[in-house]
């Protein structure tokens, strides 16, 4: 199985998930994160649910600049907390033409590159349903054709 059809697979496992238990989901966020109103997004300050999102199902098609002094102090906030003080990312969520699901990530590139050097299976995140026309507004003329 090639990588794009487990990613594609796992992408729509995610989605079920997020669906079948949209009530719960809603009521009663994954984990609490204690942060304040000025680390959030202007994109999802508005968002209170913060999901475990799988970090193999995130497409970061930008290519990070890091400083890796400030990877390393959120490496560092990260390992031993039991309540999160690192805000979530912002995940696009797009479905494609023929129903696929799709999650973007354009912020958060230190964060990002935190839990990926922990290898953390999962990264607290908030998922904006988003469109394609959005994804242009990132990507330009490099917008895929998402299926």
């Amino acid at each position: 199985m090639s990588m794009a059809v487990r990613v594609r697979n796992s992408a729509t496992e995610f989605s079920k998930r997020f669906f079948a238990n949209r009530r719960i989901i809603i009521d009663k966020p994954a984990k609490m994160y204690n942060c304040k109103n000025e680390d959030m997004s202007i994109h999802t300050d508005i968002i209170a649910v913060v999901h475990d999102v799988p970090m193999k199902i995130i497409i970061r098609p930008i290519p990070p600049e890091l400083n890796e002094l400030k990877v390393q102090s959120l490496m560092d906030s990260i390992k031993p907390a039991k309540v999160s003080s690192v805000p979530p990312i912002d995940v696009l969520w797009i479905k494609g033409q023929r129903g696929g699901d799709y999650y973007y990530s354009f912020g958060g590139c230190h964060r990002f590159a935190a839990y990926q050097r922990l290898n953390m299976e999962t990264i607290p995140a908030k998922i904006v349903k988003s469109t394609v026309s959005d994804l242009r507004t990132y990507l330009g003329a490099s917008t895929p054709d998402l299926q």
